[in-house]
């Protein structure tokens, strides 16, 4: 159902507060460039640090600015499944294509108690659901066995595989006809060459355009012309990880003259030395 370049959208603010009007300024941007899909409340849009007042807020605000000129997956993950449902059926009640939700953190359930966790959601929420596994941030990786046993369910309809691991995906593949979309953008090429359809992408909050055409060409089978996107996109896609997303692509937006640069703690701004690598990177790429 989701494929293509889907953006991570990243969250503005202003003196504390979301920034609303770069925020719309952004969604234009993204889809002017291309970008098939919008997601904001995300991890890289610091839904973590987003009340779920703000949450809501921006869900709502994103869905009523892109006025159905493409699909959009609304953040709905929490580490408490009550949580995790009241957010899903408000992306519904918003108007939400989908919902993109995060294996839950911290408490580390086991993969008997992420299916229930999912199953649960997918059953009182009738909205397409898109698995999320980040174990690098949550702590537990959803089994290739468990996502099989999901996608039998019929609104879970993707998983965003951020597991950094190839037989992760190729597992998960081998099983079962779920989409595969890459959570990872150095990875997107070879999880394509796997079966992926496409990424949830960070970098295309600064380069909307190329990330597309590279989607849309694999899926177009120019895989020649894919591959040598997939590199010139490579540096760009290894500098906006220097350190924890989305710190780097927050402060290369700044640069850009985009958004403020600014986060809410425990986030905070990059170190010196990486604030330089970034923007000499940016320079080679045109942007500033």
């Amino acid at each position: 159902m989701f494929s293509g370049s889907i953006v991570a959208l990243v969250t503005p603010f202003k003196k504390g507060e979301v920034d609303y009007e770069a925020l719309a300024e952004l969604v234009d941007f993204q889809i002017n460039g291309g970008t098939n899909v919008i997601l904001p409340c995300g991890t890289t849009g610091e839904s973590a640090t987003l009340s779920h007042e703000e949450h809501d807020q921006v869900v709502e605000f994103v869905i009523k600015k892109v006025a159905r000129r493409v699909p959009v997956i609304a953040g709905s993950g929490s580490n408490c499944t009550r949580e995790a449902l009241r957010l899903t059926a408000h992306a519904k009640e918003a108007g939400a294509d989908g919902a993109l939700v995060i294996t839950p953190y911290c408490n580390k359930p086991t993969q008997r108690g992420l299916y229930y966790h999912y199953e649960h959601l997918a059953k009182e929420v009738d909205i397409p659901i898109v698995i999320y596994n980040v174990p690098g941030r949550t702590g537990i990786s959803i089994a290739p066995e468990t996502v099989a046993s999901l996608a039998k369910l019929p609104n879970i309809v993707a998983i965003k595989e951020a597991s950094g691991s190839l037989e992760q995906v190729s597992q998960i593949i081998s099983r079962c006809d779920i989409t595969v979309l890459s959570g990872d953008d150095s990875l997107t090429f070879p999880i394509m060459a796997l079966g992926g359809k496409g990424v949830v992408s960070v970098v295309a909050n600064i380069l909307p355009g190329p990330v597309a055409e590279m989607v849309s060409s694999f899926l177009e089978k120019d895989i020649e012309g894919a591959r040598t996107l997939h590199y010139e996109l490579y540096q760009m896609s290894r500098i906006l990880f220097v350190e924890t997303n989305p710190i780097p692509v927050k402060a290369a937006l700044a640069m850009m003259g985009k958004i403020r640069e600014e986060y809410r703690l425990p986030l905070c701004q990059m170190s010196d030395e990486n604030r330089s690598r970034l923007e000499r990177i940016l320079k080679d790429y045109e942007l500033i």
